[in-house]
């Protein structure tokens, strides 16, 4: 099998099920932004390098797998109204998943000291990197609302992502904490 098969020369892309899109098509801008947000992900697993960072290493590991899941389930739109199924059917994200970043925030914030100030990106690599995946979840997040305006994407890809944000923000705090390295706060207008 050949990688390229030429299909996506005229601009255009097949979702799953085989309606046509263009590749600026919203639906593909969201599932595009999510596979960047995985790289990026994937390259936050690779600054993973010590024995005291490979519990991050795991929880980063199991995200991209479910990057791979969003990708997939945003791909496939949902059956429309009047239809009896849709496309291919594929693992959709639900709320177990959405439960489990909840579980890894918690359990992340009840070793971190508490927040006194605004956190700016920063600190270790892996924090960096850490809050760099945030921002980019946060457009995913962001073009994923867009398109729930003009399409059904389901009821928890929204929130997912919205808690991913924050599972991330969590981790490059615990980044630093695992380093021995401040945070990096915002210092405010003086006199202001």
């Amino acid at each position: 099998m050949k990688l390229y098969t030429k299909r996506g020369d005229d601009g255009g892309t097949d979702l799953f099920g085989g309606r046509r899109v263009g590749k600026d098509d919203l639906r593909v801008e969201a599932y595009g932004t999510v596979d960047e947000l995985n790289s990026v992900i994937g390259l936050c697993a690779a600054a993973c390098t010590g024995a005291e960072t490979a519990s991050l290493e795991e929880v980063l590991t199991t995200l991209m797998s479910r990057l791979f899941e969003v990708g997939a389930d945003l791909a496939t739109p949902l059956p429309a109204a009047g239809e009896e199924s849709g496309p291919a059917a594929i693992p959709r994200i639900g709320v177990k998943q959405t439960d489990e970043l909840e579980r890894h925030i918690d359990a992340l914030t009840d070793v971190l000291p508490g927040m006194t100030h605004f956190v700016l990106p920063g600190g270790t690599h892996l924090a960096a990197e850490l809050h760099h995946a945030r921002t980019v979840c946060r457009r995913a997040e962001r073009l994923c609302v867009a398109l729930s305006r003009v399409e059904d994407i389901g009821p928890v890809v929204v929130p997912y992502l919205n808690r991913l944000s924050d599972l991330l923000f969590a981790m490059a705090r615990r980044a630093n904490h695992l380093a021995g390295v401040a945070d990096v706060p915002w210092i405010g207008p003086r006199g202001a």
